[in-house]
């Protein structure tokens, strides 16, 4: 069983730049692949960013490729997205999830566990 707790959400001008954070309990952490998925008001949730247990094959959403980075620190039990250039449609919810197979997976339905969520407001 994993536990995710998502942080560091919350309200920025466009072009700013947000760090997000997802502590993750459970031995077992370091074995998951881990993603980031954003859902804004109205919308489905969609996939932003994943990588592997190792921290290797970082995989991002086109609409975020070259300004979101995602990193983890498995000694810390911590997935980070560094969120650079901000833009208003960036604007949602942020889940971090994990997945127990380890694939870099863009779907939803494939991750096992799932945090409560961290709001991010991109004004204009």
């Amino acid at each position: 069983q994993v536990q995710l707790v998502e942080s560091g959400g919350g309200l920025v001008q466009a072009g700013g730049s947000l760090r997000l954070s997802c502590a993750a309990s459970g031995r077992t952490f370091s074995s998951y692949a881990m993603g980031w998925f954003r859902q804004a008001p109205g919308k489905e949730r969609e996939f932003v960013a994943a990588i592997r247990w190792s921290g290797g094959m970082p995989r991002y959403a086109d609409s975020v490729e070259g300004r979101f980075t995602i990193s983890r620190d498995n000694a810390k039990n911590t997935l980070y997205l560094q969120m650079n250039s901000l833009k208003p449609e960036d604007t949602a919810v942020y889940y971090c999830a994990a997945e127990k197979g380890g694939a870099v997976v863009t779907i939803p339905s494939f991750y096992d566990y799932w945090g409560q969520g961290t709001r991010v407001t991109v004004s204009s």
